[in-house]
C-alpha cells in the first residue's frame, strides 16, 4: 500500500540565498483552486523580481513561471510538493535578483530545492479520504441526525428545504460511509436513504 498523501496543519516559510538572489518559499493548504490563487496573490510580493508558484488539489494543478525560463520555476514547485507526498497545498517561491544569473539547473535546484525545504519543514497531517452522500429527510428528524452526523465527523456541505423535507449533503470520511447508512435508515425508521454522490 502507497504512503498516504500529507496536507498542511498552516501556512510556513522557509528563506534561503543562492549565489546573491534571495529566495522566499511559503506554503500553504489550500482545498480549491480559488484559494490556492488568493494566497499567491496575498502571499506575493509585487516588488520582487519573479512569483513562483505551483499548487497541487487531487488531480487539478497548476504552476506559473512568472518570467523565469520556461520549466525552470513552476514546475521544480509542482515536483517538490509531489516529491513530499503532499495534496491539497500550494507553494510560493519568490525570488530577489542578486546580480547573479543561476542558469537553467541552477534555477530547478533553487526554486525546487527551496520549495521542498520548506515543506519538509512544516507541520502536516495525513489527509483522509472524504466522499459525499445525498439524503431526504423529514424536518421531525433533522437536528437529531445532524447531531448524530456530526459524531461520525460529517459535515453538512449543503441544504435544502422543500414542502416535504430536507435534501441534505454531507461530507465525511470515506471509512464512516457504512456507518453513516446504518444512522440514518435507523433515524428516519427506513424512510431515508443516502446515496453515494461521488
Amino acid at each position: 500500500m502507497s504512503e498516504p498523501l500529507h496536507t498542511l496543519v498552516g501556512a510556513c516559510r522557509h528563506v534561503e540565498e543562492i549565489r546573491k538572489s534571495r529566495f522566499l518559499a511559503q506554503a500553504a493548504p489550500a482545498d480549491s483552486a480559488g484559494q490556492a490563487l488568493a494566497f499567491v496573490g496575498a502571499a506575493g510580493d509585487p516588488v520582487a523580481t519573479h512569483n513562483c508558484w505551483a499548487y497541487r488539489i487531487g488531480q487539478d494543478y497548476r504552476f506559473n513561471d512568472d518570467g523565469e525560463p520556461g520549466g525552470t520555476a513552476g514546475r521544480p514547485i509542482l515536483q517538490a510538493i509531489d516529491g513530499q507526498g503532499m495534496d491539497r497545498v500550494v507553494v510560493l517561491v519568490t525570488r530577489w535578483f542578486g546580480g547573479t544569473k543561476l542558469g537553467a539547473g541552477g534555477l530547478v535546484r533553487a526554486y525546487g530545492g527551496s520549495a521542498a525545504e520548506c515543506l519538509r519543514r512544516a507541520e502536516r497531517v495525513p489527509l483522509v479520504a472524504l466522499a459525499r452522500l445525498g439524503l431526504h429527510c423529514d424536518f421531525a428528524t433533522l437536528a437529531l441526525l445532524k447531531a448524530r452526523l456530526k459524531e461520525l465527523q460529517a459535515e453538512v456541505a449543503q441544504e435544502t428545504f422543500g414542502a416535504d423535507g430536507v435534501e441534505l449533503q454531507v461530507q465525511l470520511p470515506e471509512q464512516r460511509i457504512d456507518e453513516a447508512r446504518r444512522l440514518i435508515s435507523d433515524i428516519s425508521r427506513g424512510r431515508s436513504a443516502a446515496l453515494r454522490l461521488d
